[in-house]
């Protein structure tokens, strides 16, 4: 453009030069007045030229539109200023409720969740900048607040993290006479918030952000008390008192209000964490209606209260009910976009055929939970790659996980299962004697090098691994549903015939129950028939081993790992080389093909790959 613009200018200054004539003395100045006039059209036709190529180039970039920043927000713990700690219950309270708030607007691309911020509650040595980065927002919402008796003071502020500049700020102070009180200052908060940043509230949002949960101060209190129980537990899962507590404190909210759908979604969800791993409840006929029962209760007054969707779709996910799990969480998440917990159990429920929609549903709670629950996001995702066909986009994700929560023993456990599922078995053993070397005791490892040894004939060094991971199963009463089989080979194998068909047994009870009741634990679909049916070739009845093949065989989609065991899996040796097994075989591989391709096919239509 420059160069265009010299060109011009020194094409007038030259044609001024030629049309003017000077005397000897310089002092008398000769023009014809036809040439003036030409000399005008031409200067004046260079200086529209000249306005022409100026404006090629300065339109596009003057008319270019202004890049708008994602709205995607995190709201920090808010500070307590009282002296009091005893209060700090509240300012949770109210910061979460802002916070679900925003959650609801559609307009905000990503507003995280408050494990996402919890981090950062302690942290005086980040600034907001270096706050913004970690978490990956645009924008970020401070506040600080103390209690007093019956009323609360509160000072909040929206700041753009880039520049820490100040967007919005307020002060409220107010006495608590009723809940609306509350909700009223807590609604007002949120869609100022969306007004600064000219964010779009739709009649239906703005009804579910002024909707008051409760009119009862004491229920609400007392909810308050048990949703921070809950949330210590939540970053602790050890700690099964506070879980307790949260039971007690929810029970006590709905004796002041039996109509608190909160409180009752929060008492549902306790039930959840207290009774699911128990072997008695999981085969049970009743496995979890309280949990639906409650969520029912819930809904039936607040039908429009996303977590107790998310929690009944968890359960229709476990009872082997897929349409009515994946209509419970699309209601979630209609009524919450931004429920992490929400996309994460369909991306699991998802788990068994449809990686495409397993990928996407985890990375979009990755996207919302920055959280303690991260790491274990990245790991998720990590798995979901390696079923797919794609390792070094697996290893990327332990590499991220691994950043984030420094488990080196969980990383090499993870590279052994990659390994393991493109057939370098020493390989995947190498990995996972690296983890063993740093912790004996982590049950990952020894369940992964009990699983790999038989491949490579060493069943003497599976056994040994076995027996130690089935003692901390038991120690920590943890539930296993898939692994007998495994175990009681490694017994068989190395002569202890009556403990190996104790095991084989237990496999055999386990499945039949699992089909009996439809239970899909970890997304297994189908599987269930794959472990039955090498259970019963390995004890040479091969009928029930072909009849629960066939019908494992129906499975629409098959991933990696299920295609490398039917090439290579020892249970099914004795039938290995029969026209029907190697049929099957080569259905369940091209069915895997087909999958990875699928995969791949979605990558790169999203610049993924």
């Amino acid at each position: 453009m420059a160069n265009a613009v010299k060109e011009i200018i020194a094409a007038i200054k030259k044609h001024n030069q030629q049309d003017v004539k000077v005397t000897k003395d310089d002092v008398n100045i000769k023009t014809n007045p036809q040439k003036n006039l030409k000399t005008k059209i031409i200067i004046t036709s260079v200086i529209i030229l000249a306005l022409i190529v100026l404006g090629y180039f300065l339109i596009p970039i003057f008319s270019k539109p202004k890049v708008q920043l994602e709205k995607s927000i995190a709201v920090l713990p808010f500070r307590n200023d009282s002296p009091n700690d005893s209060t700090t219950y509240f300012l949770n309270g109210v910061m979460e409720e802002i916070l679900n708030n925003l959650q609801k607007i559609s307009d905000f691309r990503r507003v995280l969740s408050r494990n996402s911020v919890e981090q950062f509650r302690n942290n005086t040595t980040k600034s907001t900048p270096e706050i913004a980065k970690a978490l990956g927002v645009n924008y970020i919402v401070e506040g600080s607040g103390q209690k007093y008796g019956n009323s609360y003071r509160l000072r909040v502020q929206l700041i753009a993290a880039k520049n820490e500049r100040h967007l919005w700020g307020e002060s409220y102070e107010k006495e608590i006479r009723e809940t609306k009180d509350i909700f009223g200052t807590q609604s007002e908060i949120a869609q100022s918030i969306a007004s600064a940043l000219k964010a779009t509230i739709t009649p239906k949002e703005k009804q579910l952000i002024e909707k008051t949960p409760t009119k009862n101060l004491t229920a609400y209190d007392f909810y308050q008390r048990g949703r921070e129980e809950y949330t210590k537990y939540w970053l602790n899962n050890s700690n099964k008192a506070a879980l307790q507590k949260a039971e007690d404190l929810y029970r006590k909210a709905l004796k002041y209000d039996s109509t608190f759908a909160q409180a009752c979604t929060g008492l549902a969800r306790v039930y959840w964490d207290k009774n699911y791993g128990s072997e008695k409840e999981y085969f049970s006929e009743n496995f979890m209606d309280s949990v639906l029962i409650l969520t029912n209760i819930a809904l039936s007054f607040d039908n429009q209260f996303s977590e107790a969707y998310t929690l009944k779709g968890t359960y229709y996910s476990e009872i082997g009910k897929p349409e009515q799990a994946i209509e419970e969480f699309d209601k979630a998440i209609k009524l919450n976009p931004n429920d992490w917990k929400a996309y994460y159990e369909k991306g699991e429920f998802y788990f068994a055929d449809d990686l495409v929609n397993t990928i996407n549903y985890l990375q979009k709670a990755a996207s919302i939970n920055r959280g303690a629950e991260l790491p274990s996001l990245l790991g998720e995702i990590g798995s979901a790659y390696i079923w797919a066909g794609f390792p070094e986009k697996a290893k990327r994700y332990y590499q991220d996980k691994l950043k984030l929560d420094g488990d080196s023993v969980a990383y090499y456990a993870a590279l052994g299962w990659v390994e393991f599922c493109n057939a370098n078995i020493n390989k995947a053993i190498e990995f996972e004697e690296k983890g063993y070397a740093i912790d004996s005791t982590d049950i990952g490892i020894l369940y992964s090098l009990g699983f790999h040894y038989p491949w490579l004939g060493q069943y003497k060094e599976s056994l040994k691994y076995y027996k130690r991971w089935f003692e901390s199963l038991k120690i920590h009463r943890e539930l296993n549903v898939n692994s007998m089989q495994r175990i009681g080979y490694a017994y068989w194998q190395n002569g202890y015939k009556k403990e190996a068909e104790n095991f084989f047994n237990e496999q055999i009870k386990y499945c039949n129950r699992m089909n009996e009741l439809k239970r899909t634990t970890w997304g297994q679909g189908l599987y269930t028939y794959y472990d039955l049916a090498g259970v019963y070739a390995f004890r040479g009845e091969k009928d029930k081993a072909y009849k629960n093949l066939r019908i494992f065989n129906q499975s629409q989609r098959i991933n990696l790992f299920i295609a490398m065991l039917m090439k290579t899996d020892p249970l099914f040796n004795s039938i290995r080389n029969e026209p029907e097994f190697q049929q099957i075989a080569k259905e369940i591989e091209a069915k895997y093909q087909a999958e990875h391709e699928r995969v791949k096919k979605w990558l790169e239509e999203n610049g993924m790959l």
